[in-house]
């Protein structure tokens, strides 16, 4: 073993400062991640910002408040806060039974799973919308009851909870599958019936799970645009969203006006990102069993 150690350069054990560290260290690791955060986040929400500030506050206020562009926050952020909340109910379904169940095809289901992370957005929208139109595969059938999803706020919301499903099941999926089992059956011998083993053992180990899906599609859902355009039908005041609005602001060469628009949607996706961030926290702190 001596030689083997000496043959390799190993030979004199550990030096005073503690063992070699594989990755640099602490200061070295620290300024590659501010640059590269700076590179990639920092220096272009800074240019966002700084376009923006060279409006006056009129000229802001009237660009980020005007009815079209109201409309347009109205309903991209609330389609995508209701897309995000259809995802954490049913994408948990779609992950518990992935996880809990073993059935033929099941390997096929959770590769469909990542089909939006790997479809193109464009193509999804047109796929999105050959289904749901009134000529398409689905739309079809529900025209005659008065049901119309493409060109509607109806086919924005349908869209959003498409690209953002996989977020919610690729995020509680694993919490799930390291869930202690134990648990469940103490419970059950307890006398626990299945809902309260759901909601006072299963639930709060996946809660923490299911605010982080929320969130990251949430976050995909407000910035979506290529899965949109298509099946939404863009009518101002009725389907038009936020990133629509701010192409076209640049296709007018507004800069200003879309550097505008996309700050008041930089600051309430924070906002909402970081009030779930805390209460994720909040509820992992309260998980946590208490030191005796």
């Amino acid at each position: 073993m001596a030689g083997a150690i000496t043959m390799w350069g190993f030979k004199g054990g550990l030096s005073r400062s503690g063992p070699k560290r594989v990755m640099p260290g602490f200061n070295l690791s620290l300024g590659f991640t501010l640059l590269y955060l700076a590179l990639i986040v920092l220096i272009p929400l800074s240019a966002v910002f700084l376009k923006t500030f060279t409006m006056s506050w009129d000229a802001f206020w009237s660009a980020v408040t005007s009815d079209r562009v109201m409309a347009s926050y109205r309903l991209t952020f609330g389609a995508s806060l209701i897309a995000a909340a259809l995802n954490v109910l049913f994408g948990g379904i779609v992950a518990w039974v992935l996880v809990r169940y073993r059935f033929p095809g099941k390997k096929l289901i959770d590769a469909l799973v990542d089909l939006p992370f790997a479809l193109p957005t464009a193509v999804a929208g047109i796929a999105l919308t050959a289904l749901y139109s009134p000529a398409g595969w689905i739309g079809r059938y529900l025209e005659p009851l008065g049901i119309k999803v493409a060109f509607t706020p109806l086919g924005v919301l349908v869209a959003l909870t498409f690209i953002g499903l996989p977020f919610v099941v690729r995020t509680v999926q694993p919490v799930l599958e390291e869930a202690e089992r134990e648990l469940e059956e103490a419970a059950a011998s307890l006398g626990a019936d299945r809902w309260q083993t759901f909601t006072r053992v299963i639930f709060p180990t996946v809660l923490p799970a299911f605010l982080t899906g929320f969130a990251l599609a949430f976050a995909r859902a407000t910035g979506e645009y290529g899965s949109v355009i298509f099946i939404a039908g863009n009518m101002p005041m009725v389907s038009e969203i936020t990133p629509l609005f701010i192409i076209t602001k640049l296709e007018q060469y507004d800069y200003t006006g879309a550097t505008a628009i996309a700050v008041v949607m930089l600051i309430v996706s924070f906002l909402l990102l970081l009030t779930i961030n805390l209460l994720q926290a909040w509820t992992r702190k309260r998980g946590r069993p208490e030191k005796v």
